[in-house]
């Protein structure tokens, strides 16, 4: 063998131990050997995770080669950015559930993507930071400003894109465009990801701006909704009024005020089931596990979705309740498929979309403020950064924004009026003690795969048991279910319990009563195939179950059972805790010399042959 020979063989061997460190440095553990090692230390869960999927579903094709080369992307050139940027030119008709209440025609007015214009921060540092109030304290003088700027935008021409219609369309209308070649086959879906948030701030902040510039007070902000505080608990008066133009038909009658509303409600849930003061409980205890348990962004803001992804790969926890239970709450009752809020396609058509989304946004300004070090946005990830949407503006403007000038509220302008959290102050409570659970916890278990068309309990392994006070703290312990798959066009949900009894399963204020998955029916009809999880570690604490090698879960499913009933077929309980830097670099390193020591030991022995 010569010597050039040698060193190219040498050459090729450097560059295939060097690709794992280069994807590691570039966030993209997709290639061996660091992708099983990442797959440990980065929460991403074991072949024994959750399935639930309808029957029939179908998935994407890996496409290996695509995160080969991302491996190598350079971090200055967009060529190689995996971040969402959909192609605003094309717009599909939407397919729309059986017997719809409007048109399939969803798309805003012809867009030439010459003609837009990027961002600009517009609300100066001098300028007033304008305030976002409770729904329900604001006087008289503020609801008929409101009043008087949603009958303007809706008496604009219905070709005005800020048009109050239009604005409603600007929902689904980012769902019916496609993303560039070659990823042009995968449908856009701004809920059950990491999008959620930003992209419904900026929907609100423009339509927002839209409606202070029609009544000319710069100064105007939107109310929320404050379904987090008890007084705020019903729908808010002022949408309620049928002289009213924030009044709207397509309204479940028996959630009007006094009725309390139920941030975790189903669609077949009995309306007169819980009296009023057990719902407010009910509701806080919610608000606490959403907001408090769910301690790390993957749990509430949830999971990545770059391009080339197939969409909604998990939902947060605060998305799934009470945002998509609030919107199934005021759906009517009576249309066909609990139009307006009750489905995506029309939800933004009534007026309290908006002071509901107000209050998501507050959600994820507070999530932020509660403290830990895990409550922080994706503000490391590029991807998620340079994700981009594009509105109108008050004067008629397209523009292009993107997720990193939205991540600060006081950059945009506002901010939200302090109220009182009485949530933070109301943890669920476990109402049976260790040994009373143990006593029927095993007798009902069911084997996996399983048709999820009645209650269902599963024993599932911990992963490692009894774990000191710092390392809850580095590691959270999530249940996962994988794989969940339906049709987008239906709701569903299943209640999620732990060490629970079937007989008599726990309520919304009990520890063993954990999560809900919730979905809000889409207008675009095709297979979901998404992801839900839980945080643990604080739940096993209050259970007691911190020295248990299993757990019990039950799923409880409650809508979406009809003709094509969801499938599980495995769940698993994993610790999801940050890879370190210093570990992989010097794993790396270690390999690496590993390499050049036993080549230079062959290299040896190869010329003492030779002689």
């Amino acid at each position: 063998m010569s010597t050039p020979s040698r060193f190219v063989t040498l050459f090729f061997v450097l560059i295939v131990l060097l690709i794992p460190l280069v994807s590691f440095l570039n966030n993209d553990f997709s290639i061996f050997p660091l992708k099983t090692i990442s797959h440990l230390f980065n929460g991403k869960p074991n072949h024994s995770n959750a399935t639930i999927t309808y029957n029939g579903a179908q998935k994407e094709k890996p496409r290996p080669w695509r995160k080969a080369f991302m491996g190598f992307k350079d971090i200055n050139n967009d060529q190689y950015s995996r971040a969402i940027s959909p192609n605003i030119s094309k717009c599909f008709p939407v397919e729309l559930p059986p017997n719809p209440v409007t048109s399939t025609n969803c798309c805003p007015r012809e867009i030439s993507t010459s003609k837009f214009i990027d961002f600009n921060d517009f609300a100066s540092p001098n300028s007033t930071l304008r305030v976002r109030k409770p729904a329900h304290l604001v006087d008289e003088e503020y609801i008929a400003k409101l009043e008087k700027g949603i009958a303007l935008m809706k008496a604009l021409p219905h070709d005005d894109p800020r048009n109050f219609i239009q604005q409603a369309i600007v929902l689904i209308a980012t769902e019916r465009i496609t993303f560039p070649i070659p990823y042009q086959d995968t449908p856009i879906d701004i809920h059950g990801s990491w999008l959620f948030f930003p992209f419904h701030r900026w929907y609100i902040y423009f339509f927002e701006r839209i409606l202070s510039n029609l009544m000319g007070d710069p100064n105007f902000a939107l109310p929320f909704w404050n379904w987090d505080t008890p007084e705020g608990m019903q729908m808010p008066p002022c949408f309620t009024n049928p002289n009213s133009s924030l009044y709207h038909e397509l309204r479940n009658d028996n959630h009007l005020p006094p009725q309390v509303v139920d941030l975790f409600y189903g669609s077949t849930h009995s309306d007169d089931a819980t009296p009023s003061h057990k719902q407010v409980l009910y509701n806080l205890v919610t608000m606490y596990k959403q907001m408090v348990l769910a301690s790390t962004k993957e749990l509430f803001m949830r999971s990545p979705f770059r391009l080339g992804d197939q969409p909604r790969p998990g939902i947060g926890s605060v998305e799934a309740a009470p945002h998509n239970t609030v919107h199934t709450w005021v759906g009517g009752a009576d249309t066909p498929n609990h139009e307006d809020m009750g489905t995506f396609y029309t939800a933004a058509r009534d007026p309290v979309f908006y002071a509901h989304h107000a209050n998501m946004d507050r959600m994820w300004t507070l999530w932020k403020s509660l403290g830990g070090e895990e409550r922080k946005d994706y503000s490391d990830d590029r991807d998620w950064l340079d994700s981009e949407f594009f509105f109108y503006d008050e004067n008629a403007n397209l523009v292009r924004v993107k997720v990193r000038d939205c991540v600060d509220t006081t950059k945009l302008g506002y901010v939200f009026q302090d109220v009182d959290l009485p949530w933070l102050r109301t943890p669920p409570t476990s109402r049976k003690s260790k040994l009373l659970r143990k006593g029927s916890r095993y007798s009902k278990t069911r084997e996996f795969p399983l048709v999820l068309d009645s209650i269902a309990s599963v024993i599932v392994k911990r992963p490692r048991r009894v774990r000191s006070e710092e390392e809850k703290e580095q590691e959270e312990e999530v249940l996962v279910i994988e794989g969940i798959e339906f049709g987008s066009e239906r709701g569903v949900k299943f209640d999620v319990h732990v060490d629970d009894d079937e007989e008599k399963l726990s309520g919304p204020d009990e520890t063993e009563f954990v999560g809900s998955f919730v979905s809000v029916p889409h207008a675009h009809r095709h297979r979901v195939s998404t992801s839900y999880k839980i945080g643990m570690s604080k739940v096993l604490e209050s259970l007691e179950a911190e020295e248990d090698d299993h757990v019990l879960v039950t799923l409880v499913p409650k809508d979406g059972k009809g003709a094509s009933p969801y499938k599980a077929s495995k769940l698993s309980l994993f610790q999801n805790s940050k890879p370190s830097f210093f570990f992989f670099f010097s794993l790396q390193i270690t390999l690496l010399a590993s390499f050049f020591f036993y080549s230079f030991k062959l290299y040896k022995y190869y010329w003492w042959f030779r002689v």
